[in-house]
């Protein structure tokens, strides 16, 4: 298909984008924590301010896709993102860390998954599926070009050289890739885009029984995800195993994300998009139960990484499929927008939430209760589900 002359380049962008100005913080808060003396809790308020911010920018910047500039915010907002995290390298001051960590945050609305993905969908309706799934199989390999890169050159260079290094590569790298990228995807949907204005979206219309569900359904695996995520490493050693090994079990989740795509792919076809979402949710919740038993058994920790990478991988492509068919195709960009700012809240709070469960119960509280809400989300999005077939009549 033609479009993908733009998706490749697009999704190579993403990797860089993710790994430089995502990934980083989870790879790098072990180091953080013993560099800069500050405690979980008051490092984690900076992903979590980040992800607050890109979560109320999202419902702006797809506005600006539906308006046809998702190029100049891709490329733009990865430019200011990777020169923002080479100044990481300077800090001194916790006012410091958060300050950049928020400009990063705003950054991080405009050049991953949520403004790509409505920039897809805007421009091939669709069609867009495919190539979603095209720029999350290569995307995902994001975490395993992060973390094995930040502990060598942390090792070698120190950690205040390693953000320059990943700052320079979004800057030089990312935002050059995104721009060719969005522009021939951008273009391409010209050729298909209906001349029509673009009408204001509802809250009321949006605040439907079934875009609830959907939107705490996909907030609840999004903030477990961020929890098990941002403290993996600590969560790991807190189990006994070294920095090194742990560093290697994460680098595994981005290639287990892409397996779970291709099993999507396979079965495609043959099984409804509500199936395989559902089976990613107990994916990761299979996988929760397993890292609770990690000390016990250390085998079972194949066991998570297969099924929280390849579970969290697939929702990653059902969350803006699924709104797709429950929201429809016209002003996809804003609704996705709305959509996003309901589960960025949750991704954004998930490393706070997991620091002050930790305080009161180490991490064995921390993945009792990430089980739970998983499990939760999943009610939460079946019921969505149902009352979607409801509405829909038989047929």
């Amino acid at each position: 298909m033609k479009f993908e002359r733009g998706v490749v380049p697009l999704a190579l962008g993403q990797v860089v984008v993710w790994a430089g100005l995502y990934y980083i913080f989870p790879a790098m808060l072990l180091r953080w924590e013993q560099s800069l003396g500050w405690s979980k809790a008051s490092l984690t308020v900076a992903i979590t301010v980040a992800i607050l911010l890109s979560a109320i920018a999202s419902p702006v910047v797809g506005r600006l896709i539906d308006r046809g500039l998702g190029p100049q915010v891709m490329a733009g907002t990865a430019v200011v993102g990777g020169v923002t995290l080479s100044l990481l390298s300077l800090v001194t001051a916790q006012w410091q860390f958060y300050l950049l960590w928020g400009v990063i945050g705003l950054c991080l609305a405009g050049c991953l998954y949520e403004p790509c993905f409505a920039l897809i969908s805007r421009a091939h309706g669709a069609r867009a599926k495919r190539a979603i799934i095209t720029v999350t199989l290569i995307a995902g390999f994001a975490s395993t070009v992060s973390f094995p890169s930040v502990l060598f050159l942390v090792q070698q260079y120190g950690w205040r050289n390693a953000v320059v290094v990943f700052g320079v590569s979004v800057v030089c790298l990312g935002a050059p890739l995104l721009w060719v990228g969005a522009t021939r995807v951008e273009s391409e949907g010209r050729v298909h885009a209906r001349d029509e204005a673009i009408a204001p979206v509802s809250v009321q219309a949006l605040l439907t029984p079934v875009f609830v569900g959907l939107a705490i359904g996909f907030a609840l695996v999004g903030l477990v995800h961020g929890m098990t995520l941002h403290h993996l490493l600590l969560i790991l050693v807190d189990r006994g195993m070294s920095e090194a090994k742990a560093v290697l079990v994460a680098s595994f989740i981005g290639p287990m994300q892409v397996a779970g795509r291709l099993v999507m792919m396979s079965v495609e076809r043959r099984v409804s998009n509500f199936t395989v979402a559902s089976c990613s949710f107990l994916s990761v919740a299979l996988a929760i139960l397993a890292l609770t038993q990690v000390a016990l058994l250390p085998a079972l920790i194949v066991f998570f990484v297969v099924f929280f990478g390849g579970g969290y991988g697939v929702v990653s492509i059902v969350r803006p499929v699924m709104a797709m068919e429950v929201l429809g195709a016209d002003n996809f960009g804003a609704k996705s927008g709305v959509l996003a700012l309901v589960y960025l809240i949750g991704a954004a709070t998930a490393p706070y939430i997991g620091s002050l469960i930790w305080a009161v119960g180490g991490y064995d509280l921390v993945l009792s209760v990430s089980l739970v809400l998983v499990l939760s989300g999943f009610l939460f999005f079946r019921h969505s589900h149902l009352l979607s077939r409801k509405r829909a009549g038989p047929g």
